[in-house]
């Protein structure tokens, strides 16, 4: 099985992907994790998504290449002169909503629908506010993280806020995880049906 040979990329993907080059943006998502999101929103028909951390859009170009026609996006990202692009590449996809705004600010305020995939690719969701973030997911909803192999960009004392934060996730009894040492490293989270319960993610 070669998994490099990915023949569905989605339609919006060069354009972007070349807009990201020419703007000098060194940290666009994975092309491999971009299947698997296609995948997992491709599993909830007529689903709602979040996505924290748009950047230029490439992950969010999978995630809508996946969704059907009675499926909603929102996509949150701080920097407008990434979001900038994404926002232009889906401007006329009524599905698809892009927030310019601190997703921590954001999910702090946040009072509507539950989803049922939320892509964690900001600091916000992953490795703050995420309680309030694994409280938006619906019971059988996805909980997607990346980068949690080690990376060059990585500043000193991040692994061990990545490894506090893995153990979280396995500490929670209300979710069912699976580890990858696939692409940058990924955790697929599923929302079980047990209550769930508050732990804090002890500070350095």
């Amino acid at each position: 099985m070669n998994d490099a040979n990915i023949l569905d990329i989605p339609p919006s993907y060069t354009a972007i992907k070349n807009q990201t080059a020419a703007i000098g943006f060194t940290m666009p998502s994975d092309l491999y994790v971009g299947t698997l999101l296609k995948t997992l929103a491709t599993s909830k028909t007529g689903g709602r998504f979040l996505e924290l951390g748009t950047g230029t859009g490439l992950s969010l170009a999978w995630l809508v290449n996946g969704m059907d026609e009675a499926a909603r996006i929102i996509s949150v990202d701080n920097n407008p002169e990434v979001l900038k692009i994404a926002s232009q590449a889906f401007d006329n996809d009524e599905r698809v909503t892009t927030v310019c705004a601190d997703g921590e600010q954001w999910l702090s305020q946040y009072q509507g629908d539950m989803f049922d995939l939320i892509f964690a690719d900001a600091w916000p969701g992953k490795y703050s506010v995420i309680e309030k973030t694994l409280n938006l997911l619906k019971i059988g909803g996805f909980y997607v993280i990346d980068d949690m192999q080690p990376q060059p960009n990585w500043p000193e004392g991040h692994q061990e806020k990545a490894s506090r934060l893995i153990a979280y996730l396995e500490e929670r009894d209300d979710l069912h995880l699976s580890k990858l040492n696939w692409s940058t490293g990924l955790i697929i989270v599923a929302k079980t049906n047990k209550e769930s319960f508050s732990i804090k993610l002890r500070q350095k």
